[in-house]
């Protein structure tokens, strides 16, 4: 180039260095604003024919970093072309440069991670309806922007010549060190994403726990989940456990709750008559009760032969919890007084206990009746458990004949 100035004359001119480097700058700037207004416009929409707005989201993102970086890139050229820089200045300049492009480059990174987080919540998160997309990508978004910044930043480090092994080495041992510290609350965290992503539990679902504690989950956070239990308490359990544990969700995978009811009649009663006045009442108590799933029917078994009845099951479905207890209350109500106008007959539980010849309640005070009583053979025949005790009375008055003998 001095070669061409010096046929010119302008080998010596002061001011031909600051006017190459302005005449750079001002082709620079020219160069951002054609890009920006004129290039970038006819790219985005050339992105128009693309399935999704994405493309079109990114580009957008980095426009302002891209039209800076020609600026950037205009004066870095002005000044180690226009200018005799020595060694050390030139070492400033590339310096400087690349200051600027990591600078411009976290910022285009932070942009499109952005961005597409953004795209994803927008578009895709009302398709899958899980609290993962509500509660982890804004936590990944900050993530990732940290991770950014964070590698953004040793890139600046180095760039400045500052040994950055030492750094590194010291952050993974204060990240071993604060992880072991931090070692319940991560687990929480860990176990919330595994738990959020899961799908498992939703707030309003009425769940049960392994150890009993049930209600209506509230809130699920990265630290714990809360449940409000039906004497209107909040039980906060931590995530840890909380995937550990076995859980009921009795709101999945439908908010229809199945209704079972298990009876018995006598022996001596009609089945098939016991059969219609039940579909009868369950007919009833579906028509008349909102909280009933119509499309669903009603079912009617016999379940077996009991100690004391024969053995069926009623089977119906409420459209949700609340509504079973008041559906399972209608039945439970209605067959009752239906088996009474009929003359249906359900056994009370009822034991019957055959004793010996020869031993009845006046032996127990007596040693011979006691040593009777020893040495015979008791048996029982129950029917069915009872806290009460039905001696018959034929049994009673065996006993005391057979005691009189005795006696004699």
């Amino acid at each position: 180039m001095d070669f061409y100035l010096a046929r010119l004359g302008l080998e010596d001119t002061p001011w031909l260095d600051p006017a190459t480097a302005a005449v750079i700058v001002l082709i620079s700037l020219i160069a951002a604003f054609l890009f920006h207004k004129a290039i970038f416009p006819l790219v985005i929409r050339a992105t128009q024919w693309t399935p999704t707005d994405l493309d079109s989201r990114i580009l957008l993102a980095t426009r302002w970093p891209l039209t800076v970086g020609l600026v950037v890139l205009g004066g870095f050229l002005a000044t180690v072309i226009s200018f005799d820089l020595t060694e050390g200045q030139r070492a400033t300049a590339d310096k400087s440069g690349g200051l600027l492009g990591i600078v411009l480059g976290i910022f285009a990174g932070v942009a499109v991670v952005s961005t597409i987080l953004d795209w994803y919540l927008e578009n895709l998160a009302h398709r899958t309806q899980k609290v993962v997309d509500v509660r982890l990508f804004p936590l990944l978004r900050r993530t990732a922007v940290a991770v950014i910044y964070g590698v953004g930043a040793l890139l600046i480090l180095d760039l400045l010549d500052i040994n950055i092994s030492p750094l590194i080495a010291g952050l993974g041992l204060g990240g071993l060190a604060v992880a072991l510290a931090l070692q319940p609350t991560l687990a929480n965290l860990f176990a919330g994403t595994y738990v959020m992503t899961e799908g498992v539990v939703s707030p309003g679902d009425y769940i049960e726990l392994e150890n009993s504690v049930s209600g209506y989950v509230v809130e699920v956070s990265w630290r714990s989940t809360r449940i409000r239990t039906w004497r209107n308490n909040l039980v906060v359990v931590p995530n840890s456990k909380f995937a550990e544990t076995i859980i009921t969700n009795y709101s999945r995978p439908a908010p229809a709750v199945n209704v079972q009811l298990n009876l018995g009649v006598s022996y001596g009663s009609d089945l098939d008559h016991v059969e219609r006045v039940c579909r009868e009442v369950m007919d009833q108590v579906l028509d008349e009760t909102p909280e009933a799933v119509k499309e669903y029917g009603s079912w009617f078994g016999y379940d077996g032969f009991g100690d004391s009845n024969v053995n069926f099951w009623l089977f119906v479905q409420a459209n949700d919890r609340w509504g079973a207890f008041n559906l399972q209350t209608m039945l439970i109500e209605k067959l009752h007084r239906r088996f009474k106008e009929e003359g249906i007959v359900i056994n009370y539980p009822m034991r019957t206990l055959e004793f010996p010849e020869g031993w009845g309640p006046e032996t127990l005070g007596s040693s011979d009746g006691a040593g009777h009583a020893g040495n015979g053979r008791r048996r029982v025949r129950a029917r069915r458990p009872s806290p009460e005790l039905h001696v018959p009375q034929e049994s009673l008055d065996e006993a005391e004949t057979g005691g009189r003998e005795s006696g004699a």
